[in-house]
């Protein structure tokens, strides 16, 4: 008898709860709050407990965010809104992080609102 292609998953919520804050570098050094979430997703997607599913929201979180920025930049415009839309961005990719990831220490699934599925 032979065992082929056994992985075991271990459980690391200190590791899904990095990643979540890793989305704050765009604050701190203005770029990287995608590309590190993304490369730790890449890397450890099939050997942590929980990480494909959290890497995956965590992407979709930045891509929509993304979007909303670019759509509230022509909308500034427009009696400026767009302002309002920036601020909101703003506050939703500071805040939602955060929340996240004391959810994921405490083992629970992600939760990011106003996401579309791009993953």
């Amino acid at each position: 008898m032979e065992v082929v292609n056994q992985t075991v998953l271990r459980k690391d919520n200190t590791l899904l709860s990095i990643t979540h804050l890793t989305q704050l570098l765009h604050y701190v050094t203005g770029f990287g709050g995608f590309i590190v979430p993304l490369i730790i997703w890449l890397s450890s997607r099939n050997s942590v407990e929980g990480m494909n599913e959290h890497g995956k929201s965590i992407i979709n979180l930045q891509l929509s965010l993304l979007l909303y920025i670019i759509i509230s930049i022509p909308a500034i415009l427009l009696l400026g809104l767009g302002l309002l839309g920036l601020l909101g961005v703003a506050v939703v990719g500071f805040v939602l992080p955060i929340v996240n990831a004391v959810k994921a220490a405490n083992g629970e699934p992600p939760s990011y609102f106003l996401t579309i599925k791009f993953v």
